[in-house]
Formats: structure tokens, C-alpha cells, sequence
């Protein structure tokens, strides 16, 4: 029985079909999950946080007690040697020490009372770890924006390749349609220019919006650290609106955006550093004791024990009041950058509101339209057809048709675009 090559073919598109690997689309969550987990700035955000955790256990081991050892060598060109007057106006020497020794001593010191130097360096570390955790949170927030501004990009880019493809398709069809009517004679030569022209045109466009998808491709790969050519499929659900009044979401992002916590835990720390450093003008008390050894033959005793209490004040500084006045201002500064930051808050809450309102109105209206310029591509073709109308009449329907499409994308990616940006102006993405 010979082999029917059509058959064949089709069996062989048949497997490839089967056996090509199915590339499932990705939700956005997916997507911030990947961007979270490969980011490199989410890393280095993480890594400030371990530091400043570091910096808070060094700052609790100032209450432990420090234990300092030493030990050393010295050799003297000769025994010290001490002068004693002997009755009679006779003098004596004889020697203190060898010439040469060893010494060692072990101290340990424990601090009693610092006149809450240290308990205020322990909080100032603590805000300073809120800070960081929260700096990290915001890295995560801005991070998941941009995925979720790349995420929406190549979808309105696909979207427009669809639309440019439309519009080709249209204007294949309609040049097809003029040269053969100008072939019968039916219509003039300048209407098979005027569609050649369009037809240019519209294939001018459509390799544009092609490259303009590869482009957001590109951007969404990066921020996920991928390579640049992966292929993308995106899954087209979207988060809704977040429910509440705009009074209501603007009062959330104040509670709930990391950048204002950012602030108030650095104002806090900077307050609280310039508490521990006028601190060290107060008393400083001591307890230390421990063991110390002393080679020399002409000694009773060698080694000792011993034991201590100090306490040092400093009467006079010339320099640690303006440390703590500069510390201040710093605190100061801050608090006028989270009271600026809160009303910039405020208006990024207030555009992306009424940016969802604008784009209701939109998204309405273009769905409105596409219908009707669907049925007007139609009404002018036909009456071109039947000599009723000229060929301008049919390209202008075509091309508001195309505009009613790139509309209706337009509105309907901006809708979603503007809900994501209240999310993230809310502090809840």
C-alpha cells in the first residue's frame, strides 16, 4: 500500500504536538515569588538586616563581663636596685627586682552602672533592626510593583500584537478585494495606491508592536533573573480592587506602608543613640577583679588576687554635647521627611483612585465602541462593494476600528495597572 504523504505529514504534526512541552502560564503571585526568592537587591536588603541584628547582639554584650588576659617579657641592662639609709649616715643598695621577668595577669570586668549608656546604645540597636526589617519589607513592595508593572507591559504588548495582526489581516484582505475590482476595471488605480500605502503602513506598525513585546519580555525576565530570551506565558487574572472608601485606604497606608515604620524606627534609634552618648558624661561604674602575676625572686609573693570597684566621671567634655545636639537634628530631619512622606502617601493613594475611576469610564465606553466599529468596517465595505461609497470611506472604518481596539486594550490594561498601584499605595500588594 504506498504511503499518502499528506498523511504522514499529519501524523508527524500529530506527535509534535504531543511531545512539545506544554509551557503553563504563570500568575503574577508565581511571578513575585520567583522575583522575591533571585532578586538581587532583596538579597543585599536581607543581608543589611543580618547586619544590624549583629550590631544588636554586640550592643547586648556590653552588659556581659569582659575578660581581658595579657602576658609579656621585659629585660632591664640591669636589676632595679633601691638606695636605704643605714643608721649612721651609711647607705645600702640592694636589688627589687631581676633584670630580666615575666608577667602575666588575667582581669575581669563587669559594668554596674552606666548611667543608662548602654541601655540606651541596646534600644538605639533594636530600632535600628526594626528599620532594617522593615526597609526590607519595602524592597519587597517596590520589587513586586515593578514585576507587576513588567507583568502587565507584556500582556498590553501581546495584546497589541494581536490587534496589529488584526489590522493586517484587514488591510491583506481589502487590497486583495481593490485590485481585483481593479483588475475588472471597476475602480480607479488610486485606490489600489491608497490601499498598498496602509497595507505598508500596518506592517510598519506590526513590527513595531512585535519588538515592542520582545522588549517587555525582556524587562520581565530580568527582574525575575532569567535569561532575557525565555519564553513568557503569563496568566491574564488579575488582582481586584482593594475594598474600602478612599478615606479608609488612605488611613491603611498610613498604617500599613513600610517606608513611615522605616522612619519612626530610625527617629527612634537616632534618639536614642544621642541618649546613650550624653550618658557617657555621667558616672561610669566598674567592678573588676581577677589575677596577676609578677616574676621576681626579691617579691614575697608573685601572683596576686585582686578585686576593684571604679567609677570614672567626665566633668568636662568638649565635644560629646555637640555629638548628641548633632544626633538630634538628625531625629528632627527625619521627622520632617515622614511628615512629607505622609502626604505624598496620601496623593499616591488619591491618583490611583481616581486613575481606576478614569479608567472605568474608558473601559465602558470602548466596549461600546468595538461593536459599533465592527458593524461600521462592515456597512462601508459593503457599500463600497456596490459602488455606493469611495475606498477612503472603507480605510477610515478600518482604522477606527483599530483605534476602538487599541482603546479597549488600552483601558482594560490601565484598569488593571491602576488597581495594582493602589495595592501598592496601600502598603497591602
Amino acid at each position: 500500500m504506498p504511503r499518502n504523504p499528506d498523511y504522514l505529514a499529519a501524523a508527524l504534526g500529530v506527535i509534535m504536538t504531543v511531545s512539545s512541552p506544554v509551557i503553563a502560564a504563570e500568575t503574577l503571585a508565581a511571578a513575585w515569588t520567583t522575583a522575591l526568592e533571585h532578586n538581587h537587591q532583596i538579597k543585599a536588603a536581607q543581608s543589611n538586616t543580618s547586619a544590624s541584628e549583629q550590631q544588636l547582639q554586640s550592643a547586648q554584650g556590653q552588659r556581659l563581663p569582659e575578660l581581658n588576659v595579657s602576658t609579656g617579657y621585659t629585660q632591664y641592662n640591669q636589676s632595679p636596685t633601691a638606695i636605704a639609709n643605714i643608721s649612721g649616715g651609711d647607705t645600702a643598695q640592694f636589688p627589687t627586682a631581676q633584670a630580666g621577668s615575666a608577667k602575666a595577669q588575667a582581669i575581669v570586668s563587669v559594668p554596674v552602672y552606666t548611667s543608662g549608656r548602654i541601655d540606651h546604645a541596646i534600644s538605639s540597636a533594636e530600632a535600628n533592626v526594626e528599620a532594617a526589617k522593615q526597609q526590607e519589607a519595602s524592597s519587597e513592595l517596590n520589587l513586586k510593583m515593578q514585576v507587576a508593572e513588567a507583568y502587565i507591559a507584556v500582556l498590553r504588548a501581546k495584546s497589541a500584537v494581536s490587534v496589529a495582526q488584526s489590522h493586517v489581516e484587514s488591510l491583506r484582505a481589502d487590497s486583495k478585494d481593490v485590485l481585483d475590482r481593479y483588475d475588472q476595471g471597476i475602480v480607479a488605480s488610486n485606490d489600489v495606491l491608497a490601499a498598498t500605502v496602509e497595507l505598508a503602513n500596518a506592517e510598519q506598525q506590526q513590527v513595531k508592536v512585535n519588538l515592542q513585546l520582545d522588549n517587555a519580555k525582556a524587562l520581565y525576565n530580568q527582574l525575575l533573573n532569567r535569561s532575557l530570551t525565555s519564553e513568557v506565558s503569563l496568566d491574564e487574572h488579575l488582582p481586584e480592587q482593594p475594598a474600602g472608601k478612599l478615606d479608609e485606604l488612605t488611613n491603611n497606608a498610613i498604617k500599613q506602608r513600610p517606608e513611615l515604620t522605616v522612619l519612626n524606627a530610625q527617629i527612634d534609634a537616632l534618639e536614642q543613640q544621642a541618649a546613650s552618648v550624653n550618658a557617657t558624661r555621667l558616672p561610669q561604674v566598674n567592678v573588676n577583679g581577677g589575677y596577676q602575676y609578677q616574676q621576681n625572686r626579691y617579691q614575697a609573693h608573685e601572683g596576686l588576687w585582686m578585686a576593684g570597684v571604679n567609677m570614672d566621671w567626665k566633668l568636662f567634655d568638649g565635644s560629646t554635647g555637640h555629638k548628641t545636639d548633632a544626633l538630634k537634628s538628625q531625629a528632627i530631619a527625619l521627622k520632617e521627611q515622614r511628615d512629607d512622606l505622609t502626604s505624598q502617601m496620601a496623593l499616591q493613594v488619591r491618583q490611583a483612585w481616581l486613575a481606576i475611576e478614569e479608567t472605568k469610564k474608558r473601559l465602558a465606553t470602548a466596549e461600546k465602541t468595538i461593536a459599533l466599529a465592527d458593524e461600521n468596517l462592515k456597512v462601508a465595505t459593503d457599500r463600497y462593494q456596490q459602488g455606493l461609497s469611495i475606498h477612503t470611506e472603507v480605510l477610515a472604518a478600518e482604522n477606527a476600528r483599530l483605534t476602538s481596539h487599541d482603546n479597549l486594550n488600552n483601558a482594560h490594561y490601565d484598569m488593571a495597572l491602576a488597581r495594582l498601584r493602589l495595592r501598592h499605595a496601600v502598603g497591602g500588594l
